[in-house]
């Protein structure tokens, strides 16, 4: 099937430079195509899984991935989507957010033999010459065609630096490198780096007289308006360390009812078939294909025993949607039974120490992870939202101590279903 067809029967397909000639040069062989990821973190985050599974569908149908880490971009920060300046970021923190990134993406995309492959725009950017750089690509740039970037127009409103202004000039010349270099004839890239893809094609078709094309995919909202893989706790990372593969699985168990056949598609392999017929099912049974959901994202961010784990887990302490495994699917996790795998709830470890002089409670929810600040925290708990031991919290001054420890653990909830073992060792 043309790779094509996959992505737009899929959703994936927001803008397109030529989409007739880009679906006709898919049909007739392997095409090289490139997706920028921006390094100003140590992971990446819910955010980038859309084009991620952009690039695994193109790969399977025999493309080659272009995965492209902007160790130089990132020097200057993309004013895309952003009202105010990013903080600048020191080289030495780029450069580890670089390796940390690449590592990430090799759990998505086969790097064997070629099939994909890593670049880092440092390599071409940081020993660029300026005048040469102004003389030979500057000089092919409208300031007044710039001007009109919806991106750059609502800056100006606010205030945009020279430095900001000249990021488009640099992402041009990714695109026209890596046509020289690897024969890349597609970039694609969120909505919001829609005139950062244009300006790339001119500047490339412009350079080499080559004809190369672009795409978006869209902006992923939730139903409520808000940006998709955000919680209380705050953004929902690929890093373990940061978002365990339990909550991780516990965020898009949670989803809403109405998105899960967008995100079936969106985040999972399974056929579109099987897609469409597990987002048409009624409730109570859309909670089986949110387990689905659950466990195919983790599955394929963590591995198939963590995602197990965190299924059965999560099934254990909720109760799981379809025990009988009456609704049909191709995913493994109808292959799963309660005694395979061991059930454990992530867990937050104490000291005496920690609770010396008590732990206030908006604490203890930010120290597992729960809440990312004790504002965010406050927030929550003044809401409804926060739990112990399942009862309601309503003191937002409340001290932990030793002495509440004398069940051996304590349970944190945040809404209906983020939750923490809390221990605390002898």
């Amino acid at each position: 099937m043309n790779a094509w067809d996959i992505l737009s029967e899929r959703g994936f397909i927001y803008q397109t430079t030529d989409a007739e000639a880009m679906r006709k040069r898919l049909g007739e062989g392997p095409v090289t195509f490139y997706i920028g990821f921006d390094p100003t973190g140590s992971s990446l985050h819910i955010g980038h899984l859309l084009p991620i599974m952009a690039m695994r569908w193109l790969q399977s149908c025999q493309h080659r991935p272009i995965a492209l880490v902007g160790g130089g971009t990132a020097m200057i920060g993309d004013p895309s989507g952003k009202t105010e300046a990013r903080p600048i970021i020191t080289v030495s923190e780029i450069d580890d957010n670089v390796k940390c990134l690449q590592s990430q993406l090799a759990r998505f995309l086969d790097f064997s033999s070629g099939r994909a492959i890593m670049v880092n725009n440092a390599d071409w950017l940081r020993n660029l010459k300026y005048i040469d750089f102004l003389r030979d690509i500057g000089k092919l740039f409208s300031v007044n065609k710039m001007l009109t970037a919806e991106s750059v127009k609502m800056r100006l409103e606010t205030g945009l630096s020279f430095l900001e202004f000249s990021y488009p000039l640099m992402q041009a010349y990714d695109f026209s490198i890596l046509y020289r270099d690897y024969n890349c004839q597609f970039q694609f890239g969120g909505q919001d780096q829609w005139g950062n893809i244009v300006a790339g094609v001119d500047l490339t078709r412009r350079l080499h007289g080559a004809e190369v094309y672009g795409a978006t995919f869209p902006l992923l909202l939730k139903s409520d308006g808000t940006k998709f893989g955000k919680t209380a706790g705050g953004a929902v990372w690929l890093d373990p360390q940061r978002t365990s593969p339990y909550h991780y699985y516990q965020f898009w168990r949670n989803v809403d009812d109405s998105e899960v056949e967008r995100l079936l598609g969106f985040f999972t392999g399974l056929p579109i078939t099987e897609v469409k017929a597990l987002g048409a099912l009624p409730s109570p049974q859309i909670n089986r294909a949110k387990e689905i959901l659950a466990y195919e994202a983790t599955r394929l961010a963590h591995g198939p025993e963590e995602a197990a784990r965190a299924y059965l887990a999560a099934g254990g302490e909720f109760g799981f949607a379809d025990p009988e495994n009456s609704v049909p699917t191709s995913s493994s996790i109808r292959d799963l039974a309660a005694d395979r795998v061991t059930v454990t709830i992530p867990t937050l470890t104490l000291t005496p120490a920690d609770l010396a002089e008590g732990m206030g409670i908006l604490q203890l929810f930010v120290k597992a992870g729960l809440c990312t600040s004790n504002s965010e925290a406050r927030r929550l708990l003044k809401g409804g939202g926060c739990y112990l031991d399942d009862e309601r919290l309503t003191d937002d001054k409340l001290m932990v101590t030793p002495e509440l420890f004398a069940a051996g653990a304590l349970s944190l909830r945040a809404g209906k279903k983020a939750r923490m073992r809390v221990v605390l060792t002898e």
